[in-house]
């Protein structure tokens, strides 16, 4: 099944409108957090990618930029917003005059980009942003989440707060080593159990598919976590093309290389349930209510 126009995309999603008040449905909501044990592996590059691929499957799709302090999701989705998270944690706007609606109607919630303050909030500040962010549950069925690099207090908790946590990584050692301490922190800190990888910067399947193995192979022995493989992004000159355009590589390159690779990966995504209940974050996004729960620490 290929993923659809932008007309098409705006159909659906007028369909799936809900009346103000109106929740949605507990198994129509889907979280995902993309993270990475170390920068550099093309993290954001897809967030923006599946964002764009999501909302064209006629889904209402929200990219929030959680990279505090270094952020830079705006820059891929081709926006200048005119507030930030920043703004917003200084009580000087509201989360509705932060939101900016990017390519093919995702709307992102961007953070601030060399704010040393945002990169070290504390708990509390964090617990307070994700209220804020909760207040928004009844617009959106799919979040998309730049979770910062590395083990950070704030990538931690955004990714563990995800149903879905997709970790990306490539042949380097460094990135190896890094995305298994990154799913070890998830996996004894928070509890997480579940984790899906994306081998990116590879140059064919089965570099992407050394990637999982070796992956696999260190958390079969030391940790209590299944992994699944989503798929591989081939090394490609339209990646970097994308970046510096500010335009996602499916939306200016569709038929490149890296963009077949982003768009299946997209789709197996999609046909994939999302891990219900495996949220065990400190803070839980929109489906804090959805479980009839409360925010606790």
């Amino acid at each position: 099944m290929e993923l659809m126009g932008s007309d098409q995309a705006e159909t659906l999603r007028s369909l799936r409108r809900l009346p103000t008040g109106e929740r949605v449905a507990t198994d129509d909501v889907r979280i995902i957090a993309v993270a990475s044990g170390k920068g550099g592996v093309g993290k954001t590059q897809l967030v923006a990618n599946l964002a764009v691929a999501f909302a064209r499957q006629g889904r209402r799709v929200l990219a929030l930029d959680g990279d505090m302090g270094m952020a830079n999701l705006d820059m891929a989705l081709g926006v200048t917003p005119s507030a930030t998270i920043a703004d917003l944690m200084d009580g000087t706007t509201t989360i509705d005059k932060v939101l900016v609606v990017a390519r093919e109607g995702v709307t992102l919630l961007p953070a601030g980009s060399g704010r040393y303050e945002l990169a070290n909030i504390s708990d509390r500040e964090r617990a307070g942003l994700f209220e804020a962010i909760d207040t928004l549950e009844n617009r959106f069925d799919t979040v998309v989440i730049d979770v910062g690099a590395g083990i950070g207090g704030n990538a931690v908790s955004f990714a563990a707060a995800a149903q879905d946590v997709v970790v990306v990584a490539n042949l380097e050692p460094t990135s190896l080593a890094d995305a298994y301490a990154l799913i070890k922190t998830l996996a004894t800190k928070r509890g997480v159990k579940h984790v899906r990888v994306v081998a990116n910067m590879v140059r064919n399947a089965a570099e992407g598919e050394e990637v999982y193995r070796r992956l696999s192979l260190l958390t079969a022995r030391f940790l209590n976590v299944g992994i699944d493989y989503l798929g591989y992004i081939a090394r490609d000159s339209a990646v970097p093309r994308a970046v510096h355009a500010g335009v996602p590589v499916i939306v200016g390159e569709p038929k490149s290389g890296a963009g077949q690779c982003y768009l299946a990966i997209a789709r197996k995504l999609a046909k994939t349930p999302a891990d219900v209940g495996s949220a065990t974050g400190g803070v839980r996004l929109f489906w804090r209510r959805l479980a009839g729960g409360s925010i606790t620490q």
